[in-house]
């Protein structure tokens, strides 16, 4: 793995605004526990080029390293807490983007 800054991005549409907003109370300490920051998210993102993405909400966060975002995402208590996620939405796709390392 690259020691450099990654992405996730996730598209996502929600309906059940209720059961969701508990895994976003949760989300926020366990992003931060693991180096996490929250970049943007946007409910009606503008497709320039290519197919429309389906409906729903797009999601950007950022880590330091890969790792840090795969120990995110195998933590027991975010794989707990996104149980309110799978109830409440439809993940269309959660993508890990790599950056390119820095040049010395």
């Amino acid at each position: 793995m690259i020691d450099a800054p990654v992405y996730m991005i996730a598209n996502l549409t929600i309906h059940d605004a209720e059961e969701y907003r508990k895994y976003e109370k949760g989300f926020f300490p366990i992003l931060k526990r693991h180096g996490g920051e929250f970049v943007t998210f946007d409910d009606r993102p503008l497709t320039l080029e290519g197919s429309v993405p389906p409906d729903g909400r797009i999601v950007i966060f950022r880590f330091p390293t890969e790792d840090h975002a795969t120990r995110w995402y195998a933590n027991p208590d975010y794989q707990e807490l996104s149980a309110h996620r799978r109830t409440a939405s439809h993940l269309e796709f959660l993508t890990l983007v790599r950056c390119p390392p820095q040049r010395g």
